[in-house]
């Protein structure tokens, strides 16, 4: 899981996220701006994993109500695998922009839903105006650019309803490209590669700083999984509860599948 899906998928969801706007919008300006990101990942504490880094491997569950048996019940899987099906990871960038502020990872297989999606989590302001008028808090509003199945944007606000009374709901204002000019992930690769643009290909120095990243931090953990005690979640559900306890624990907000 943290082979395939980290370096390849899921940090370059953090970079386009988080890198700073290139000059210009050409392929190398964009791949150096991933590249100064990578440079400005923080590495993981190899003594203190458990704060930083979550892996799961699904049991037996339910899938659009059909059952569905675990990991280890396939036939080619031995019945004390200790492979990851299932990891979330916190980390930091130590730059200008980003200083503190944590950003979540993860991904699994066997969860309740398949989809590719960045949720970008707002400050509470410095000033809540209804406090003491709500029994409870009022959620940050949250940014949500889905990648794939429904590619678009949506912007959840939270709104005070019309009246004397205060009452706030969260509306949603949404945007989703047309599904006919939508186009598979691979898809795009081919064309673009058969158009000469490498914008969307991986550059050497920006796969070795990942790699360089979580190199340790694979070496450390297959040196330390125990498979008797191996954290386990539900086929079907939103992966272990220790996911949500890393990023809740830093007082953020689980968003579930």
């Amino acid at each position: 899981m943290i082979r395939d899906m980290f370096p390849n998928h899921l940090f370059q969801l953090l970079a386009i996220t988080a890198m700073e706007p290139p000059p210009l919008f050409g392929t190398e300006m964009v791949r150096d701006e991933k590249v100064k990101l990578f440079r400005s990942l923080r590495p993981l504490p190899l003594d203190r994993m458990d704060e930083h880094i979550v892996l799961g491997q699904y049991g037996s569950g339910k899938i659009n109500s059909e059952p569905v048996s675990g990991y280890r019940g396939n036939k080619a899987v031995s019945p004390t695998s200790a492979t990851p099906t299932f990891a979330a990871m916190k980390v930091f960038i130590d730059n200008w922009r980003w200083k503190g502020v944590p950003f979540y990872l993860r991904s699994g297989k066997r969860l309740s839903k398949r989809k590719t999606e960045i949720s970008i989590h707002f400050k509470p302001v410095p000033h809540m105006m209804f406090t003491g008028l709500l029994e409870q808090p009022i959620t940050p509003n949250t940014l949500i650019l889905r990648v794939q199945p429904d590619e678009g944007i949506s912007l959840i606000l939270q709104t005070k309803q019309p009246g004397s009374k205060v009452c706030i709901n969260p509306v949603s204002m949404d945007f989703s490209y047309q599904k006919d000019i939508q186009m598979e992930a691979y898809e795009w690769v081919l064309l673009e590669c058969m158009r000469g643009d490498q914008m969307l290909f991986v550059r050497e120095d920006g796969v070795e700083l990942t790699w360089a990243l979580l190199t340790p931090v694979i070496e450390r953990l297959e040196s330390t999984i125990e498979s008797d005690k191996f954290l386990n979640y539900d086929a079907g559900s939103s992966g272990p509860s220790e996911a949500e306890l890393l990023i809740e624990q830093d007082g953020g907000t689980w968003r579930p599948l």
